[in-house]
């Protein structure tokens, strides 16, 4: 039997929903933690701790930290750093509407649901901007290796760490340019999905070409298309051995290294951002020990 979160090395799946929770300062914490980690199978749903609650519970997980303020970014990049986050992976919504309800009542006792968004998988895994998202993602055991934390200590073997957020795309914008352009703010031909020699240095794929890191930037990224009656977007989700790798990423997006900010940010924007623990797997349910639990 594994370890790690099953969900977070399988392909996206055809639904999901996202939960992000608030510590309830009048709840019980470890109540709602242990009632959830006897529902959570980290397949179908992914769990993500926050630094809120490992504060609240005096608890200590190495790596595990606040999302960072960018404050000598051209951009705004939110840093929002909810409590916890639930990932729910299926095939049928009203599956993931139910589950949902399930959650929110196992930890009702010390936790409150701030967040819904569904998810969805488009087409081959493509963003509502139709280029396929994902495209550079390690495979296999290189998958492994950049999503999944190795550790001594038993409480830490297997588990991951994420970066989330929430991105809030212009289609009426990035549709409405000329083919060309579209291509050179992804650095990609969507036609065929095949890199653009002379793209432009501000393109999202020159900005974020993990391999040209020292070291190496390599996440996993596991994102889906998101909407509702009013908006639509990306949630943007990278697990990650650490969240070094990430915020490699991000600084170089925001143009925090050289001032040149990432062509996407020309039509998306972000409006969250959150950083969690995702915790190993044992005897098939949610190991807390690292939480004390």
């Amino acid at each position: 039997m594994g370890i790690t979160q099953p969900g977070i090395l399988q392909d996206v799946p055809a639904q999901a929903r996202y939960l992000s929770f608030s510590i309830d300062p009048n709840g019980d914490l470890q109540q709602a933690l242990t009632n959830l980690a006897g529902i959570a199978d980290g397949e179908t749903i992914v769990v993500g701790i926050g630094k809120p609650v490992a504060d609240a519970l005096n608890a200590s997980i190495p790596g595990l930290s606040e999302f960072p303020l960018l404050k000598d970014a051209p951009v705004e990049v939110p840093a929002t750093n909810a409590a916890l986050w639930c990932w729910l992976r299926g095939d049928d919504r009203g599956v993931l509407v139910l589950a949902s309800r399930q959650v929110i009542e196992a930890v009702e006792a010390g936790l409150i649901c701030d967040s819904i968004i569904d998810g969805f998988r488009y087409d081959i895994g493509r963003d509502l901007t139709g280029y396929e998202d994902g495209t550079e993602n390690p495979k296999g055991a290189d998958a492994t290796d950049a999503a999944i934390a190795f550790s001594d200590d038993k409480a830490m073997n297997g588990s991951s760490f994420v970066a989330v957020q929430l991105w809030v795309h212009d289609l009426d914008d990035f549709l409405s340019r000329p083919q060309q352009e579209q291509d050179e703010t992804i650095g990609r031909r969507r036609s065929d999905n095949e890199e653009l020699e002379d793209a432009p240095e501000t393109a999202h794929v020159k900005r974020t070409a993990q391999e040209d890191f020292d070291p190496e930037a390599f996440v996993l990224r596991r994102s889906m298309p998101w909407a509702d009656a009013g908006y639509e977007g990306l949630v943007f989700v990278a697990f990650g051995k650490s969240f070094d790798a990430y915020e490699a990423l991000l600084r170089r997006m925001a143009g925090v290294d050289d001032g040149q900010v990432d062509a996407l940010f020309s039509f998306t924007t972000p409006v969250t951002g959150s950083y969690f623990w995702c915790p190993p797997i044992k005897n098939g349910s949610l190991n807390l020990k690292q939480l004390g639990l």
